[in-house]
């Protein structure tokens, strides 16, 4: 942890924070239409393992019979007031997206946007420190970066990866009889958002967003999962609903196997949600058949900063939450 304390509060310095910043889910889908594409110079290329087309969590590329490039870019606001947490939080984040396609992480370079004027630079080696422990952790190289005067400070990571191209992790592996398992306690966007609003500190939400899905990617691996997704600012039900879809499957999700961070429900209850949790919400919902009532519906849908995997089949040790099924016309989220 850090003994630096910044002038401001960090999550002060900017209009959102962390994985609830993303451009809304609906909104970015059209802005990316048609640009998928596996051509190199008019010539499809089969070496692109995954790209554009279902919006996985990071691309891969084929180097040889046996090796995969993984590559993928995530930044954020802060989400919490701590520069060191911030920086720890936003690299296990990054590499979230290596580890959500199968991969192992193994260098990363930073991006970095700091208003120079506004905040005191020795803030941005907290940050930094953050970002190259978590580095650390994971085995992964920290070498370098890009940093641009900003007027929002934003930190992340672009991190390159490898993985067996016959193991990947992909959306549109999903089918019908699989068990959905979730690796991490939903509940951090309405938690960040008290941060935010009252300062208060949630340790066990920072526990969880600096926690990496190393673990739980490997131990998927290993038990022949093909199908899984990282569950970050679309909420559980946004990236749920982009697994279904792009595996032509419907899901069920039981919502009292659901687990939540200590304090989520309050924090509901007392109106701490992100916008962005609610967009989540407004996206899904008319694919969605729910029992259950809204406030169950939009925790559901929290926007996620560094959460968990949600995976396609049973981990040991997490918890089952439902169930891929069989699509009877379009692919449906039943929701009991």
């Amino acid at each position: 942890m850090s003994d630096v304390v910044a002038p401001v509060r960090l999550t002060q310095t900017a209009s959102g924070g962390g994985c609830a910043c993303k451009i809304p889910p609906g909104e970015l889908e059209q802005l990316v239409a048609g640009l998928a594409s596996n051509d190199l110079g008019g010539v499809p290329s089969s070496d692109l393992l995954i790209g554009l087309e279902h919006g996985d969590d990071a691309a891969a590329v084929r180097l040889d019979g046996d090796r995969a490039i993984v590559a993928t870019a995530d930044f954020f606001t802060p989400v919490v007031d701590s520069a060191y947490d911030w920086g720890r939080i936003a690299a296990t984040n990054a590499m979230s997206d290596v580890y959500a396609v199968g991969g192992e992480p193994l260098i990363g370079v930073n991006l970095l946007g700091w208003p120079r004027s506004s905040l005191d630079p020795v803030l941005v080696r907290e940050v930094l420190r953050g970002g190259a422990d978590a580095c650390a952790e994971a085995g992964c190289h920290l070498a370098g970066g890009h940093s641009i005067d900003a007027p929002e400070p934003t930190y992340g990571l672009a991190v390159t990866g490898v993985a067996d191209p016959g193991r990947l992790l992909r959306l549109e592996s999903g089918a019908a009889g699989l068990p959905l398992t979730l690796t991490k306690p939903l509940g951090v966007g309405v938690l960040n958002n008290r941060h935010k609003a009252t300062g208060e500190v949630f340790a066990e939400a920072v526990t969880s967003m600096s926690t990496l899905n190393r673990d739980a990617s490997r131990a998927a691996l290993a038990a022949g999962v093909t199908c899984a997704t990282d569950v970050t600012g679309f909420g559980l039900l946004g990236h749920l609903w982009k697994l279904a879809r792009a595996s032509g499957v419907s899901a069920v999700v039981d919502a009292a196997a659901v687990p939540y961070l200590d304090g989520a429900r309050d924090s509901l209850a007392e109106g701490f949600v992100p916008g962005g949790s609610r967009r989540n919400l407004d996206w899904v919902r008319t694919h969605i058949d729910a029992t259950v009532d809204d406030d169950e519906l939009v925790l559901l849908a929290d926007a996620q900063t560094s959460g968990g995997l949600l995976v396609a089949g049973e981990l040991p040790g997490h918890p089952v939450i439902g169930e891929l099924v069989a699509a009877v016309g379009a692919p449906t989220l039943t929701v009991r």
